[in-house]
């Protein structure tokens, strides 16, 4: 799943440990949902949606492989 997370944290100038500790994560979430390695539960995509004052749509984009014949 795509996101702008790291954008919209570079935007307010808030570190890793920033997002992290309004989240109640840690950094390494943080990170791991950056770099897409991770996907957010529901709750917590709520919660980084609230943080940032943005609908979840805004932030993360589910993408489907395309399918190959």
């Amino acid at each position: 799943m795509k996101n702008r997370l790291k954008v919209l944290r570079a935007e307010r100038d808030w570190t890793q440990n920033d997002v992290a500790e309004r989240l109640g994560v840690s950094r390494q979430t943080v990170n791991a949902i950056e770099t897409e390695r991770y996907d957010p539960s529901l709750p917590l995509a709520f919660k980084i949606s609230r943080i940032f004052g943005q609908p979840i749509e805004a932030i993360f984009v589910y993408e489907e492989a395309a399918v190959v014949e």
